[in-house]
């Protein structure tokens, strides 16, 4: 009986997947046909032989090598600066005892639970003030730390025995000792499942790089794209060209790291 119910559960997670992937297959193929081929009835599920012209042609309209760099830039620096952020904000909340510490711990969550877009204006109007338009500084450093971040690695400091920090201090090592050489090997998978979620999601902005950048030079992926759009207008072949080569980082980024991105997840569920 398990073994039966084992089976259909293995079937039913394959036609999930399928589902799931199946968009993408047929983008793939569609970016591979003429633009006759395309607007054949009824719809073609391959095209007749594979042709890179669209890819081509995508890559000559919008300079997608200076915005691919750009964006890479953008998301190392925003992943690596939450990764440090996040970890020693939670360290302070898991290990530090102090004044008014639930009450800024609230603080903290309850940036959570505001949209983005309600901020935005206040945002660019500090952006504007500073003079970070037309820089990568202004995609930057508004998202170097996190409320979510900084709750995601507390639940895990959380599951460590307070032993072992107090075994620590006494054996002389400090606090960012501590961190550096004990807390962070030991968390491996909450970090890489932070740095995951923080790169596709920086790698995936769009409104803020669209009202802070105006440079083509500072341009990101996701404005090459709508770029791209605005140019072929109906040659959706060049345009599902285009928008198929600014997945693929962060498709390889999930799948290398997907085993640890459920690992971080669920690492600190059970520490309240």
């Amino acid at each position: 009986m398990m073994r039966k119910t084992k089976w259909q559960l293995n079937l039913l997670s394959i036609i999930i997947g399928l589902l799931i992937i199946a968009p993408i297959l047929y983008a793939l193929s569609l970016s591979l046909m003429t633009p006759a081929e395309i607007s054949m009835f009824p719809p073609r599920l391959l095209p007749s032989q594979l042709r890179l012209d669209n890819y081509q042609l995508a890559l000559s309209m919008v300079p997608f090598g200076r915005f691919l760099t750009n964006s890479l830039f953008v998301g190392i620096c925003v992943t690596f600066g939450q990764l440090l952020t996040c970890s020693l904000a939670a360290y302070a909340f898991s290990f530090f005892e102090f004044k008014g510490k639930k009450l800024l711990f609230i603080a903290v969550l309850a940036t959570v639970m505001i949209p983005g877009e309600v901020i935005i204006v206040s945002n660019y109007l500090t952006v504007s003030q500073l003079g970070w338009n037309d820089s990568l500084k202004a995609l930057i450093i508004p998202f170097l730390t996190s409320g979510m971040g900084i709750f995601m690695v507390r639940q895990f400091f959380l599951t460590v025995p307070k032993d072992l920090h107090e075994a620590a201090v006494i054996d002389g090592c400090g606090h960012f000792q501590f961190l550096t050489t004990i807390l962070v090997p030991i968390s491996k998978p909450v970090m890489a499942s932070l740095g995951i979620y923080v790169f596709i999601n920086t790698w995936n902005q769009y409104m803020w790089p669209l009202l802070t950048i105006n440079n083509p030079n500072k341009r990101t992926v996701q404005i090459g794209i709508s770029m791209l759009q605005f140019s072929e207008g109906n040659n959706y072949g060049v345009i599902l060209a285009g928008a198929l080569m600014i997945i693929i980082p962060s498709i390889i980024v999930f799948v290398i790291g997907q085993k640890r991105l459920v690992d971080g997840m669920i690492s600190g569920a059970i520490k309240g």
